[in-house]
């Protein structure tokens, strides 16, 4: 088995850094007002997503995606992602107006992203797992007037499209009702210029749907700003890393990274996809996550990059000690979606002594933008979030009485930086308690610093299950457990689990005389919810669930009881 590389001490990195932001136009820090606050921010920064259709041009030959027997360099990726441009402006969509996409990961994809926003539209990445109803809504919510979807997710957007009225284009194959295709538009819109459309840093680039506490998804608006602030940060790390002598060997030339997470979510769409895209790294994707599959394509591809949720690094693991597969190109194993547990990261050193290991915090609200743990640090505080993520990035802890915490001290985790969101779609009070008037977010979540300025998450004060790496709202899912006739109160929490992290556990009074069984509510739920947010673990109770002084329920004594079995 190779030999465990050396890592480069933080100082050295930090040290590069300055240097960095010092000599590098690009990287220069300076100040820019955003609605009102001053911010730190990239100054030389392009000004809107345009900028990454360019750095495809400059990239040219360089192989850009795979996806099955499909290769796209980074020139196809430019080139269809103008004919996406100027095909759909051919179709009437024009600057502000929202497209939707309900595809799976894909070049296509990539291209239709870049495509849009280069017209000054706004990007409405679907959840690929949603139910038609979750479809709709999403659809309704933001007033898609046009949606690209294959013929999966397709099939669970044409039931909306006549009460709701948008144009629908097919991707990679036919769908009953669409009004044109994806190739139609691509070829009306080849070798033709995008019409010039003057976008602004914090115009709208996307609406990312992000499951709230309150029930519905949110629709969390990113700017340009935002994703270029994103971008150039998690860039701004590696280049200096590779900056110092023992970071040279971890940075490879030819980059490449296996995509296992969905672009629809924002770990998928900035860290990987776009910064892929910056960097000029070779992103190769899966279809369906499979660790036997992951290790074909790591040895054939030569990949140097994995960011997975947990759960996926586990299983890779897993696997490739059970093959005797060293997987020596791996160099960074990255995790997003969810907390790793601290005892992985040892083992997958063990496994991958080639690799280091890393972990984010951040929220879609905030564009993946929060704390990074990685190398020797992260080996030395594994069941730590990491510190701040430089240069544009403040992370603080926030008591009840709104003074900042001490190290040491719980609070409320806060965040500052220009890739925050810039509202919730059509919700001004959620905006509101999200956003302090200076620019702060309030994450929700509860976390602590140590001494050395590590975070680590504590706790969450929304009522939040994170089921491998997907956000559940435990009020959707008691709301449409409720809706069952024999069902007179449930209770949603979350169960540990050692490969997801968490998954859906709910205490159920139902009718005695119903005859409930957990497999008659999983059946109800069929077409109610996306199959991650359905329970998992499901107990059926007739006398009434335990609450505190508010008359809400006390989770807190029905997760205890359920899983120690006193119900």
């Amino acid at each position: 088995m190779a030999a465990e590389r050396t890592a480069p001490e933080r100082a050295d990195i930090e040290k590069a850094m300055m240097h960095i932001i010092a000599h590098e136009p690009v990287f220069a820090i300076g100040e820019a007002e955003i609605r009102g606050n001053r911010y730190r921010a990239f100054v030389n920064a392009p000004g809107d997503l345009r900028g990454l259709i360019a750095l495809c041009d400059a990239h040219g030959a360089a192989t850009a995606v795979v996806c099955g027997e499909d290769r796209w360099t980074y020139a196809d990726l430019a080139a269809k992602s103008r004919a996406v441009a100027s095909g759909l402006a051919q179709e009437g969509v024009a600057k502000g107006d929202h497209v939707a996409l309900a595809m799976r990961n894909s070049p296509e994809w990539m291209a239709c992203y870049l495509g849009i926003a280069a017209l000054g539209a706004v990007v409405v990445p679907l959840n690929g797992w949603w139910t038609a109803d979750e479809m709709a809504f999403a659809l309704e919510h933001c007033g898609a007037s046009f949606v690209i979807a294959d013929p999966e997710q397709g099939l669970r957007i044409t039931p909306s499209k006549a009460k709701l009225g948008f144009r629908l284009a097919a991707a990679g194959g036919d769908l009953d009702g669409a009004d044109t295709t994806l190739q139609a538009i691509m070829d009306a819109g080849a070798n033709t210029s995008p019409p010039a459309v003057e976008i602004a840093p914090d115009d709208d680039l996307a609406v990312m749907y992000t499951s709230g506490s309150t029930g519905k998804p949110k629709g969390v608006v990113l700017t340009h700003r935002a994703a270029w602030s994103s971008i150039l940060s998690f860039a701004l790390v590696a280049a200096s890393v590779k900056a110092t002598p023992a970071g040279a060997a971890m940075v490879p030339e030819n980059p490449s990274i296996l995509v296992a997470l969905p672009f629809f979510h924002v770990t998928g769409s900035h860290p990987i996809f776009m910064l892929s895209v910056l960097i000029g790294r070779k992103m190769v994707l899966m279809r369906k996550w499979s660790p036997d599959e992951a290790i074909r394509l790591i040895k054939a591809e030569a990949i140097t990059n994995f960011v997975g949720v947990p759960t996926m690094s586990y299983e890779l693991m897993l696997k490739a000690r059970e093959m005797g597969e060293p997987l020596d190109s791996l160099l960074d194993l990255g995790s997003g979606g969810a907390k790793r547990p601290a005892s992985h990261v040892a083992r997958l050193s063990e496994q991958f002594p080639r690799a280091w290991s890393s972990s984010g915090y951040g929220l879609t609200e905030s564009s993946a933008l929060g704390t990074y743990a990685g190398m020797a640090d992260y080996q030395r505080k594994p069941g730590a979030a990491g510190r701040p993520l430089p240069p544009l990035t403040d992370v603080k802890t926030v008591a009840e009485d709104g003074q900042d915490c001490a190290p040491g001290e719980p609070g409320e985790v806060w965040i500052r930086t220009p890739g925050n969101f810039r509202c919730y779609l059509h919700d001004p009070d959620s905006t509101d308690a999200a956003l302090t008037p200076d620019g702060w977010l309030k994450t929700g979540d509860m976390g602590e610093f140590d001494e050395e300025g590590f975070l680590s998450i504590v706790d969450r004060l929304k009522d939040m299950i994170v089921r491998g790496g997907e956000n559940v709202a435990c009020l959707e899912v008691e709301a449409a457990l409720c809706e069952h006739t024999a069902i007179r109160e449930a209770a949603v929490f979350s169960v540990p689990d050692e490969r997801l992290g968490e998954t859906v556990g709910a205490a159920i009074v139902a009718d005695p005389a119903a005859g409930l069984e957990a497999s008659d509510i999983a059946e109800f739920l069929k077409d109610r919810l996306a199959a991650f947010k359905r329970p998992e673990h499901v107990w059926i109770v007739h006398d009434p669930l335990p609450r505190i002084g508010s008359e809400k329920f006390d989770k807190r004594s029905i997760r205890k009881r359920c899983l120690a079995g006193d119900f």
